[in-house]
């Protein structure tokens, strides 16, 4: 069960898919076709790509090991670097902090989690919202509807919209386009397989279309 602490004054809080639904005349759009972007024409990692996202998956994996994830740290660990490897930083894009919410989310055991949906916009046409909280386990889908909620307020609707989604461990991406919304696979540093190649290829190709 959810519990908002605090609302940001750029939208209501949204806590559920049906809510972003009924507020924005929103629906889903299951088609593969609606939302190819992060599965066509993704451009190939160099080798120097590759051992960087090696690199930083290692320093989460090693952090986790020790417990050392709390209150975003993992997020300075994952997301700031791929940020700037996928040349967020640089121009012509134009970096901005946006909304923040402070949540508490209680398991069965009684035991109440904070934690905290922060977002930035990269030139209109691209979200990246942040899950943050007292341990990486916090799922990124709590942070899902508030995304959408934020994304349907571009100011150019006839443009499709994306969105990355994660809490460093996980990360979701999102498109809206005409009050349709669809979501990629999930991404995980918990697999075998490093899916960072994966989000940095997704994030290069949305680059392309800003």
């Amino acid at each position: 069960m959810a519990q908002v602490l605090a609302v940001t004054d750029y939208t209501d809080y949204i806590d559920s898919l049906a809510e972003a639904e009924a507020q924005f005349g929103l629906s889903q759009n299951d088609d593969p076709l609606f939302f190819t972007e992060w599965v066509r024409d993704l451009p190939e990692l160099s080798a120097v790509e590759r051992q960087r996202l090696d690199l930083i998956k290692q320093r989460y994996l090693y952090h986790r090991q020790y417990g050392h994830l709390l209150e975003g740290a993992v997020n300075f660990i994952v997301i700031a670097p791929l940020l700037e490897m996928a040349g967020f930083y640089d121009p012509l894009f134009h970096l901005r902090s946006e909304a923040s919410i402070q949540l508490e989310l209680e398991d069965e055991n009684d035991k109440v989690y904070q934690g905290r949906i922060d977002s930035l916009i990269l030139q209109e046409g691209l979200w990246i919202v942040l899950v943050e909280s007292e341990r990486t386990s916090f799922s990124v889908e709590v942070a899902l509807p508030q995304a959408i909620a934020y994304m349907a307020a571009n100011p150019q609707p006839e443009r499709a919209t994306f969105g990355l989604v994660s809490n460093g461990a996980y990360s979701i991406f999102v498109k809206l386009h005409q009050s349709q919304y669809g979501f990629s696979q999930d991404f995980s540093l918990n697999r075998r397989q490093n899916e960072l190649y994966d989000v940095l290829q997704v994030l290069n190709r949305l680059k392309s279309l800003l």
